[in-house]
């Protein structure tokens, strides 16, 4: 639907990863957390890619935000529009809160010991990101 100025007051967003779709709605408000930091996009927004990295992604549906945990990937944005092709995308109220908290015990122990050259501290770093991210999204169901 489009307002007076002919610019569209939803979106459709699309939310899929290479086993499923997660999301496929149509939408108020999308924040997404993009490489170069967070942005907005509502009905309207001027096309732009942009690659994805680990955080929240938050919509707005009906007044009322909705929150995922996703990591990795790419989304594309247009007037009507917004795609999000991501490796990982968990809605909150899907968030296995004890795994995470036993994910962010196994990245800390491991970050504990970086000197240790058996040690991967990048990817431990990335599982913590994760970890952190999935805990604090889950607290917003």
């Amino acid at each position: 639907m489009a307002r007076q100025d002919g610019i569209p007051r939803t979106l459709t967003l699309e939310i899929v990863t290479p086993t499923r779709m997660v999301v496929r709605d149509e939408v108020e408000e999308v924040v997404a957390p993009g490489s170069e930091g967070y942005f907005g996009v509502l009905g309207g927004h001027l096309p732009f890619m942009s690659t994805l990295k680990i955080g929240e992604l938050a919509y707005r549906k009906n007044g009322r935000w909705r929150y995922l945990a996703v990591s990795w990937g790419y989304v594309e944005v247009r007037p009507d529009t917004v795609i999000v092709l991501a490796d990982v995308a968990e809605r909150a109220e899907d968030i296995d809160v004890a795994r995470a908290e036993r994910a962010r015990g196994r990245a800390v122990e491991l970050l504990g010991r970086r000197e240790d050259e058996t040690v991967d501290v990048a990817r431990s770093e990335g599982a913590l990101t994760k970890a952190l991210t999935r805990i604090e999204v889950a607290g917003k169901t």
